[in-house]
């Protein structure tokens, strides 16, 4: 399954960028070994990024300027120019970079490396030597708090939560979760944070000032990954081909929505008024009325979608 690896190729399905205010999705195929850019609105292909080494976790940075790559077969990190739709370099890591998150600011950007209990903090531009936090066992999912002073892996085999000072890199808590955290989610206002658990069907609500769990609800087969949106909560279901919805105030389930095969990576459009799901199976990209709850557009994305992170610009 490892393969020698030779930077990536960008191959341009458009003439020209998305206009300014226009959503975009960036979608990992991991198989594939390519990014696909699809409209958020027409749900039309844009453009296709051909990256190396297996590309699996995504961040989009705030200012939509960077998108963020991680392979964990090739070891790396790929830097997209979002606009202008081309490899910027490709930072060389040890382990298997998978999770990925960018600091409010644009910098540092955060890679989990699954195969050891670390979190790297790198610059972006390649110009300082990458940080290190010590994290739980076999971190996958990153999210950092909206004012930037902490981040926060889902530690999968140590069923914890780690939180980092990002200024320090100091593990400051562990918080136990469900069986197998695998994506961790934020809310806006920095107050709560969910995680997805593969090993017991459940997303765990963390209160982020108390440190401590305030809820747990069931969800279907092997839960993925969490996106938020308009006081829900939206959860990929892998073995249940469906997102499961669930109220944040109250936790109770509203709506289990049938979505393409194996569905994984998840993510809402800024205003909310969608979520966009990447099936791995069904080499779909989904788009979800977060007001009605329906699945109202559909496109093939190519050769397995995973879109584990923040893959909307």
């Amino acid at each position: 399954m490892w393969r020698d690896l030779t930077l990536g190729m960008v191959l341009l399905l458009a003439a020209s960028a998305a206009p300014v205010g226009a959503g975009e999705a960036f979608v990992t195929d991991q198989p594939g070994e390519q990014v696909v850019i699809v409209d958020t609105a027409s749900m039309e292909k844009l453009a296709t990024i051909a990256v190396a080494g297996e590309p699996a976790g995504i961040a989009v940075s705030a200012d939509g300027a960077r998108a963020y790559v991680t392979s964990p077969e090739g070891k790396m990190l790929t830097v997209i120019d979002a606009e202008h739709r081309k490899i910027l370099r490709q930072i060389k890591l040890e382990g298997g970079p998978l999770g990925v998150a960018v600091h409010p600011s644009g910098h540092p950007v955060y890679v989990a490396d699954w195969y050891s209990k670390r979190l790297l903090a790198l610059d972006p531009e390649d110009k300082m030597p990458a940080r290190t936090a010590m994290v739980g066992t076999s971190p996958s999912g990153v999210a950092v708090t909206p004012d930037g002073a902490f981040v926060l892996t889902a530690d999968r085999d140590d069923n914890a939560v780690s939180v980092v000072d990002a200024a320090t890199l100091d593990r400051v808590a562990v918080i136990p979760v469900g069986i197998r955290p695998f994506g961790i989610t934020i809310d806006a206002d920095g107050r709560r944070a969910y995680t997805a658990n593969v090993g017991s069907n459940t997303v765990t609500i963390i209160d982020l000032t108390a440190r401590q769990v305030i809820g747990t609800v069931k969800v279907g087969l092997r839960p993925y990954a969490v996106a938020l949106a308009h006081g829900k909560v939206f959860v990929t279901n892998q073995y249940g081909s469906s997102i499961t919805v669930f109220d944040t105030a109250t936790l109770k389930v509203l709506k289990t929505i049938e979505v393409g095969e194996y569905p994984e990576g998840i993510s809402p459009s800024r205003d909310g008024n969608h979520v966009y799901v990447a099936s791995w199976f069904a080499n779909a990209l989904s788009m979800i009325d977060t007001e009605t709850l329906k699945v109202v557009k559909e496109v093939n994305v190519g050769d397995g979608p995973r879109a584990f992170g923040q893959f909307i610009r």
